[in-house]
């Protein structure tokens, strides 16, 4: 089939890569020039393993294309995937901007039958709204078919998601909708869900608030288990066997952030609080992972005391690893805590490169983790980086002002930086 992608952010691109490699022509399509040059020449502008080369793959297999004429895009492809961003306002609901404009757009260049599939995640009912947007830009009156198909992907693991999913979920009030996209998805081996648009919306906000409050669950439990001095890493093993709770999302650390979770579950409880239906469990995941990083930094400040004029190593900037996604990092927010107690703070990251406005705070980043340790008196892991469990660590402590690691990710081996002079804490233990 041939198909238009819209947005060529980390969705766009990788489903792009993606649905060419499961044998169909693709294009996505852009704005922004820049972006569409790089990713013409077979190079990615952000982080992702193994996409680049696949992509490269595709382009020279002539099966993936990108363009910036508009018309050109729409007016080729009869399946058309939106993948622009929702970002949240500062009321948490989700703003429309970009998929409004999409589908303007859509509508002005439309000339023949469209199915039109938004991927974003957005908030319930815009599936519906679909059609008037893009009726409202057109003079064409073909038939215009909508559906949601949420992505599922993480990023880091993008592409493995894209080809291996657990599940495919279509929504749409259009019988040749659902059709032609679980055609579209016969080459991926698992389960397809069809169902109503509204409740494909759903799916997506419930299965990220549910992964929210599981991460925010472990994490409380962690903080208890701080004050009876209990293993946090055997009471999450011996949870996640039952086959009912599962071990993912049961490691505890500094929280969550990306672009997913902070964004969906604020999306989710403004849904539910203007419909009169708060979401009391949510409302209070949310809590426990905003005060997670200065829960941590009062655990720092119980060990080394005040932190004024302290030099503070924090290893990890993006949200997680594999990423140079730094969307709501809580590495940001445990350095921003840093810098309030008048800490001195320099950073590493393999992929992250600090902006000017964390620079001009006095944050100085360094090329490796060596050099950002060296003269510290503390390291804090915020991102679990798995370079950072291969550092020669005897090293690191040689290299330091006083040797205390602060593991906000459970990362490393405690019993073994306990026998090289390190103090060692992570989170749920001493």
């Amino acid at each position: 089939m041939k198909i238009l992608f819209i947005g060529m952010g980390y969705v766009g691109t990788t489903m792009s890569t993606a649905l060419a490699m499961a044998g169909h022509l693709v294009t996505g399509f852009d704005v922004d020039e820049e972006k569409i040059s790089s990713l013409k020449e077979g190079k990615l502008y952000f982080h992702e393993p193994e996409l680049q080369e696949m992509m490269v793959e595709r382009i020279r297999n002539k099966q993936l294309f990108f363009t910036t004429d508009p018309q050109k895009a729409i007016e080729g492809h009869d399946i058309i995937f939106i993948t622009v961003g929702t970002p949240s306002l500062s009321s948490g609901k989700a703003d429309l901007r970009y998929i409004k404009k999409a589908a303007e757009m859509i509508g002005r260049y439309k000339a023949s039958e469209k199915i039109v599939v938004i991927k974003s995640t957005v908030p319930i009912g815009t599936t519906r709204n679909l059609e008037q947007w893009v009726q409202s830009s057109s003079v064409d009156s073909s038939l215009l078919h909508t559906a949601m198909n949420p992505e599922f992907l993480r990023e880091g693991n993008a592409l493995h998601d894209a080809l291996n999913p657990d599940r495919i979920v279509i929504g749409s009030e259009s019988s040749k909708a659902l059709h032609t996209l679980t055609k579209l998805y016969q080459a991926f081996h698992c389960p397809i869900v069809t169902t109503s648009s509204q409740a494909a919306e759903m799916i997506k906000y419930a299965s990220n608030a549910f992964l929210a409050t599981k991460i925010s669950f472990i994490n409380e439990i962690a903080r208890l288990c701080d004050q009876k001095k209990i293993e946090i890493q055997d009471v999450s093993k011996g949870m996640g066997l039952d086959h009912r709770i599962g071990p993912a999302f049961l490691q505890a650390g500094l929280g969550y952030g990306g672009s997913c979770f902070p964004k969906d579950t604020k999306e989710l409880l403004w849904t539910a609080e203007n419909s009169g239906c708060p979401l009391h469990i949510l409302q209070e995941a949310e809590k426990v992972n905003q005060s997670q990083p200065q829960y941590f930094i009062d655990k720092i400040k119980q060990k080394v005391g005040p932190l004024e004029k302290k030099k503070a190593a924090v290893f990890g900037l993006s949200f997680k690893p594999h990423t140079d996604d730094t969307r709501e990092s809580v590495s940001f927010s445990t350095i921003e805590k840093l810098l309030l107690e008048k800490a001195q703070v320099q950073v590493h990251d393999p992929v992250v490169k600090l902006t000017k406005n964390w620079l001009d705070q006095g944050v100085e980043q360094f090329p490796s983790a060596y050099a950002a340790a060296k003269d510290c008196d503390f390291i804090v892991i915020c991102t679990d980086w798995p370079e950072y469990g291969e550092l020669d660590w005897g090293k690191i402590h040689s290299l330091m002002k006083d040797g205390s690691i602060f593991d906000g990710r459970n990362m490393l081996d405690a019993v073994y930086l306990k026998s090289l002079g390190f103090h060692y804490q992570g989170i749920g233990y001493e």
